[in-house]
């Protein structure tokens, strides 16, 4: 499992593009096969601040998901709407494991 966590400041003039931008990206993201999760937030306190976080297989899912269509175009549409550059940050997944919370949510 890799986690990915990217921290986005976006343009007071872009929030709404942003987030439309960026949910089409998500919701086309769920369906790729190395994909667990593919989460958007936006912070309470500072409606610039947004936080994508990405579940994915292996080290080799996000590599194949800056490849798709859908990447390419939100990459090059939110461009020129950061505040400042996009941050990202790498996590193991420790507990509970996907596989603990599928077996949970299924009753195994």
């Amino acid at each position: 499992m890799l986690i990915i966590q990217v921290r986005v400041k976006v343009k007071e003039n872009s929030i709404d593009d942003f987030v439309t931008a960026t949910l089409e990206n998500a919701k086309n993201s769920i369906y790729e096969p190395g994909i667990i999760r593919f989460d958007f937030m936006q912070d309470r306190s500072d409606k610039h601040a947004f936080l994508l976080t990405e579940i994915y297989i292996d080290e080799q899912a996000p590599l194949e998901h800056k490849k798709t269509n859908h990447y390419i175009k939100w990459r090059k549409r939110v461009a020129d709407m950061m505040a400042e550059p996009r941050q990202s940050e790498k996590y193991n997944e420790i507990y509970p494991t996907s596989l603990e919370k599928w077996k949970v949510q299924n009753g195994k």
